[in-house]
């Protein structure tokens, strides 16, 4: 079974071939664990600007929180300035992560109104010239692209990553003015790895063991985002399909006592949010009776204590 073969990224060793994409409001410490304990075997920090580090933001702290449990963790970063890039990748904290992870591929006008994430595919030496900075203080390097900002350059900017140093290169098999409305465009992940002679990660619609299953002949893993929102158990469900050709039904009970977990984890280390609290927790009560009423009053509540009351409520 391909996907459970480990795979190396530059010094960095991952148990399988299955990847947690990084998700703004998502992918927080107690939720990558989550994901951890269900089979998948990397994962990442949401995307952080490079500035707000720079700066020590506390809120930034928060989100690059990790432990022991959490490894191999990558560090996502965006940003528009080499300048800046060189000032990060002088930060002694950056050897604490077992990558950094630089997003190229980020869709929100909030990001590439400020000339980041999927913005940087317009200037393919740019990303290059940032992959370089980091590369020269020792650090293994991964790249996150779209196939292209608004048209399609996406052999242009993978053999500039590769040529730049880089040990890893991820595709989301769309470009960035198209939405989850369109398809993701699968083929080109054959046609880029023809091109490379580095590790090639899958990341666009997969949310089975099928789907996971076309990709693992033509790269070298898959990145799961969306699939995984909600439901840390399809890292499980892939190892399930693999096994067995079936992937099983998760149901309410499961699906409560791994929001609980998840609660817990963050209380436990301390990345409490609110928002993403009840962001997290919509997404994982659906999918059985009664759910929706659940998140109604999931919604109503107003501190983090009464929703772990409330979640407790239903052992």
């Amino acid at each position: 079974m391909k996907f459970s073969q480990s795979l190396k990224i530059g010094n960095v060793l991952v148990k399988n071939r299955l990847f947690l994409s990084p998700m703004v409001d998502v992918t927080d410490l107690a939720f990558r664990l989550l994901c951890r304990k269900q089979g998948a075997g990397m994962a990442y920090t949401e995307m952080i600007y490079i500035d707000a580090i720079l700066h020590e933001n506390s809120k930034t702290k928060s989100l690059m929180k990790t432990c022991k449990e959490d490894k191999p963790l990558g560090l996502q970063v965006t940003g528009n300035s080499i300048e800046e890039f060189k000032k990060f990748a002088k930060l002694d904290l950056l050897h604490g992560y077992g990558l950094i992870d630089i997003n190229c591929g980020c869709p929100s006008i909030r990001i590439t109104g400020n000339q980041a994430g999927s913005y940087l595919l317009k200037s393919p030496e740019k990303i290059g010239e940032m992959i370089k900075t980091l590369k020269d203080r020792d650090l293994t390097v991964t790249a996150k692209i779209r196939l292209g900002f608004n048209k399609n350059n996406s052999l242009e900017v993978v053999k500039e990553i590769e040529k730049a140093g880089a040990d890893l290169i991820t595709v989301h098999t769309r470009l960035a003015n198209q939405g989850a409305s369109v398809p993701a465009d699968g083929k080109w992940i054959s046609k880029i790895k023809d091109r490379i002679g580095i590790p090639l990660i899958a990341n666009g619609d997969i949310f089975s063991g099928k789907d996971v299953e076309k990709y693992l002949d033509l790269c070298d893993g898959v990145m799961i985002a969306r699939g995984a929102i909600g439901n840390p158990f399809i890292f499980r469900g892939i190892e399930r399909y693999f096994k067995t050709g079936s992937e099983k039904e998760i149901g309410k009970g499961e699906k409560i006592s791994a929001f609980r977990d998840y609660l817990k984890l963050a209380e436990k280390h301390e990345v409490v949010d609110l928002g993403r609290v009840k962001h997290l927790g919509g997404s994982f009560l659906k999918g059985f009776d009664g759910a929706a009423k659940i998140r109604q009053k999931l919604m109503q509540k107003k501190n983090f204590e009464d929703i772990l009351e409330f979640i407790e409520s239903f052992k």
